[in-house]
Order: structure tokens, then C-alpha cells, then sequence
């Protein structure tokens, strides 16, 4: 541990419930931590403390760190020795950029776009357990991360549209999205299918979507429209929690880009229909017990995937938010 930093006084003060505010727990750094390398020694020392704390209460702020930009981060994220979820080797739609091998864009959208609530990746067969995110530059207005309990969300909407919930845990859901033949940059979802599923030709994409049990479809200028197998929209967590993960709402509201505005994203596994009238509850449900986590520069978040439900607000002038994702 760092002389002169009171580590376990300052974790035990800031260990309050999510419950109310959904927002997230906050480990306030004071004493002597001057730079990134001690940072990233602190919390090597204090990795499994952190760690209960992030199962237990979903997310995890850390301020007043001097970290600076990406090599600052990447750091951290080796101290916290968690196990690298590669941007490359995921299913994810968004364009990103990497800076170095673990810490990549959070996403490259256009800042008037909204990223509605979602788990990340929860659409894919495959998706990581943790986030961490680093705020490398704040924005001027807007831009904060909204951060919804997901495990609160599934008990409200319980009582609010059961059998909407008895049918997504009997039937599971699908996904159907278009991905461009290049990257996208006016997109929240503009990755291209190359890039997405590592292939450099139709062919080798369509085996990698056998692999995936995916159906597909080609379309005119080369995009690739493709269909996720039947995937479950509930979670039950080791622990017995039971949390909502999917990405129903961002699907739903947030879908929404040239390919994708005519098509619908998201049915029963069935085939059926998901109503706009359930989804309209589902998306209001989980915006009135949503907190927003407005940026400092420095900060790093932790949040469990499985727990937490996260976006990204509109923003004005530069924001640099980075993220590194474990298995």
C-alpha cells in the first residue's frame, strides 16, 4: 500500500448501497499517490477488496487518481490482472479504436447520438463480465454514462408487464442488425462485417457465421444483414440474483441508423412480435431508476457487466472516454 493513504478507512466510508441511486460506489483518493505507477500499485494491493466490492454493489468510481491518458490506463487494468476481452476477437458493433492492446474508444459516434441502456455485447453469444472505463478528457456539456441496476429493472417490470417477462424467459429474444461493407462513422452501430466477424471475404464471414449458428442475408452495396440465434434476456447470477441482460432497449431506441431505421431489431425467439407498448414501459421503467455518472477527468469506473446497464448521453466539445473489457 502507499505511506500516508488511508486505503480500507476510505473503502469502508464509501461502501453505501446502489439500491436508491444506481449510482455507482466511490473510493475517494487522497494522500500520497503521485503518479501512474504508484496508482497502479495501489491498486494491485488493493485488487481484491475492490473486486468484492464491484460483485457486490455492481460499479465501482475511482477519483482523484493521476492518471493522464491511455498508457495510464492500460496500466491500471494490468494491475487489476483481469483477463483481456479483445475488441478484435468480440462480436461488437460499434467502432472503436484501439490504443494499446487492452484500452480501446468506448465509441467512435458522433456525439449528438445517444447509446441507449444496454449489457454490453448481451445481443452476441459472446460478451465480457467486466468494464473499466477511464476519462481521459470531460466533455463541456452533456456526455455523462447513464448506469441503470439491472437486477432492480427485472423486479419493477415483474409487476409492470409479467407476461412480457414470462414470455422473454420462455421464448428468449433475437437480434437482427445490418452491417456496413465499411465502417460507418455516423453510426453507433457502424462496424463494418469484415471487421466484426474477422473475415477479408464473403466466404470466410459466412463460415464464421455457421460457427455462430447465425442466419444471414446479403444486401445491395454489400451490407451484410445477419440474425443472432435465440439468446436469453435473463440472467441468473451465481449468487442468485436475477438481472435483465440483453439489449432490448438500446436495439429498440437506439438502432436506428440508415441500414437499420426500416428493419425490426429484436423479436420473441419465436419469431413473434415484441410490442412497442411493452418496450415503451421497458425503456421508462429503466430511465426513471437510472443514475448519471458525470465525468472528471481522471476517473475510473468499474462495473459489472452482468450487473449494470450502461450508455452514453449526447455530449458537446471533446470527450475522451476509454474502455478495456474482461472475460
Amino acid at each position: 500500500m502507499t505511506p500516508g493513504l488511508s486505503v480500507s478507512r476510505h473503502l469502508t466510508h464509501f461502501s453505501q448501497s446502489m439500491t436508491e441511486k444506481n449510482s455507482p460506489v466511490q473510493v475517494q483518493i487522497e494522500g500520497t499517490i503521485t503518479n501512474a505507477e504508484s496508482a497502479a500499485s495501489w491498486l494491485s494491493s488493493e485488487r481484491e477488496r475492490l473486486l468484492n466490492i464491484l460483485a457486490r454493489e455492481g460499479a465501482v468510481l475511482l477519483r482523484g487518481l493521476p492518471l493522464s491518458n491511455a498508457l495510464d490506463f492500460d496500466a491500471c487494468v494490468v494491475a487489476l490482472e483481469l483477463e483481456n476481452f479483445t475488441y478484435a476477437e468480440s462480436l461488437s458493433n460499434a467502432v472503436r479504436v484501439n490504443k494499446t492492446e487492452r484500452v480501446f474508444t468506448a465509441n467512435e459516434a458522433p456525439p449528438e447520438l445517444e447509446i441507449f441502456l444496454h449489457h454490453e455485447m448481451a445481443q452476441t453469444p459472446t460478451y465480457p463480465s467486466k468494464l473499466l472505463f477511464f476519462c481521459e478528457h470531460s466533455s463541456d456539456t452533456g456526455g455523462s454514462t447513464p448506469l441503470c441496476q439491472s437486477e432492480r429493472l427485472l423486479k419493477q417490470l415483474r409487476d409492470k408487464v409479467p407476461q412480457l417477462i414470462d414470455d422473454l424467459q420462455s421464448k428468449g429474444v433475437q437480434y437482427t442488425n445490418v452491417m456496413p461493407a465499411s465502417a460507418d462513422l455516423g453510426s453507433g452501430q457502424g462496424r463494418s462485417w469484415q471487421n466484426t466477424l474477422g473475415s477479408k471475404s464473403k466466404d470466410s464471414a459466412e463460415s464464421r457465421l455457421r460457427e455462430l449458428n447465425y442466419t444471414w442475408e446479403w444486401l445491395q452495396n454489400e451490407n451484410l444483414k445477419v440474425t443472432t440465434p435465440v439468446l436469453p434476456a435473463t440472467r441468473l447470477l451465481a449468487d442468485g440474483r436475477e438481472v435483465f441482460f440483453n439489449q432490448l432497449i438500446a436495439a429498440y431506441r437506439g438502432w436506428k441508423d440508415s441500414r437499420n431505421k426500416d428493419s425490426k431489431k429484436i423479436r420473441f425467439g419465436d419469431g413473434g412480435d415484441i410490442s412497442e407498448e411493452s418496450m415503451e414501459i421497458v425503456c421508462e421503467t429503466a430511465e426513471d431508476i437510472t443514475h448519471d455518472h458525470f465525468w472528471q477527468k481522471g476517473d475510473l469506473l468499474l462495473v459489472d457487466n452482468f450487473l449494470i446497464m450502461h450508455g452514453r448521453r449526447p455530449f458537446v466539445g471533446t470527450r475522451k472516454v476509454l474502455a478495456s473489457l474482461s472475460i
